[in-house]
C-alpha cells in the first residue's frame, strides 16, 4: 500500500468522494453533515491523501486539516467497499496521525457520527488512542455528532513521510 498527495481531478478519487457525500447524507440530516466537498478539500489547510495497492488501485483515502499551529482535524476517511475490512483505515489512520506528528500538531480531532452507521469508524479510532470530547473549531454540540480527539504531546522523532502523488 502506498499514501501520496491525492489527485482529485482522478475519476476513481471523485467516485469515492461522491460515494462517500452520499453516504453520509443518506444517514445524517443535512445540518450534521461535515464532510467536506472536493472544492473544500482544495482548501490551503487541508492536505488529502489516498492509500492505492501495489497496482495503482485506489483503496481509500483521508484529510487532514490545520485548526492551529497546535491541532488537526482529520477528515473524509473513506475506504473503497473492495478494501473494506483490509485495514486500509487503520493504515490511512497511521498515515494521517503521522503527518500530525511531523507537522508539530500536539493534538488531533475528527468528527464522526453518532449512529450505528459510524460504530465501526468510532472503534477504529478508539483502537487508535482516540478519545471523546466536547466540541472543537467552529463546531457545535450536536446529538448526531460525536468528537474524539488524540492527544500527541511532544512529536516523536521519525523518518519524513513520502508524500508523493498517487
Amino acid at each position: 500500500m502506498h499514501f501520496g498527495i491525492g489527485d482529485l481531478t482522478a475519476e476513481d478519487v471523485t467516485a469515492l468522494l461522491r460515494e462517500h457525500l452520499v453516504d453520509m447524507y443518506a444517514t445524517s440530516p443535512p445540518e450534521s453533515v461535515h464532510a467536506l466537498s472536493t472544492d473544500a478539500l482544495r482548501d490551503p489547510a487541508v492536505s488529502f491523501y489516498t492509500a492505492r495497492s501495489e497496482d495503482g488501485a485506489l483503496l481509500g483515502c483521508g484529510a487532514i486539516k490545520r485548526l492551529s499551529a497546535q491541532a488537526a482535524e482529520l477528515k473524509t476517511m473513506r475506504t473503497v467497499r473492495a478494501a473494506r475490512g483490509r485495514g486500509v483505515g487503520s493504515a490511512m489512520l497511521r498515515h494521517l496521525v503521522g503527518v500530525a506528528r511531523e507537522r508539530g500538531y500536539a493534538t488531533v480531532y475528527l468528527e464522526t457520527g453518532s449512529m450505528d452507521y459510524f460504530a465501526a469508524a468510532r472503534r477504529l479510532y478508539a483502537r487508535h488512542g482516540f478519545v471523546e470530547t466536547g466540541p472543537f473549531g467552529d463546531y457545535t454540540p450536536d446529538p448526531m455528532s460525536i468528537f474524539m480527539r488524540l492527544e500527541l504531546g511532544s512529536p516523536a522523532p521519525q523518518e519524513k513521510l513520502s508524500h508523493k502523488p498517487a
